[in-house]
């Protein structure tokens, strides 16, 4: 379950995790929900270790969400509505915003869209 909203992770393209230093992994079931976790005060930022977002043509696939390329589109349903999936490359990103449309962001402009 997501560790915010409290929801069954029930479509893996939009998954998240926040894992610390010591090993603690916070899971999310989408990008809204962690950074909402992590601008909270319950989250400690300095015990940051890993912010990994699922890459959405490769569900399976954890990817450093500072490395990755986001498309922020009204063609995207993600679970709590951010609207908001992660591309492991510029190119997939690219292409699926000219076929849906959006706009492309990168993860700093993912991080002031939601807190």
């Amino acid at each position: 379950a997501c560790h915010t909203c409290k929801m069954i992770l029930a479509d893996q393209r939009f998954g998240s995790e926040l894992v610390t230093k010591k090993g603690k992994v916070y899971v999310f079931d989408d990008v809204n929900c962690m950074l909402s976790f992590y601008n909270s005060p319950e989250f400690d930022p300095f015990s940051l270790a890993y912010t990994l977002v699922v890459d959405y043509e490769h569900p399976a696939q954890f990817l450093n969400a500072g490395h990755v390329f986001f498309i922020k589109s009204d063609a995207i349903r993600s679970p709590m509505d951010s609207r908001v999936a992660a591309f492991e490359t510029y190119d997939r990103a690219l292409a699926f915003k000219r076929a849906k449309g959006g706009i492309l962001l990168g993860w700093a402009e993912v991080t002031t869209q939601f807190k």
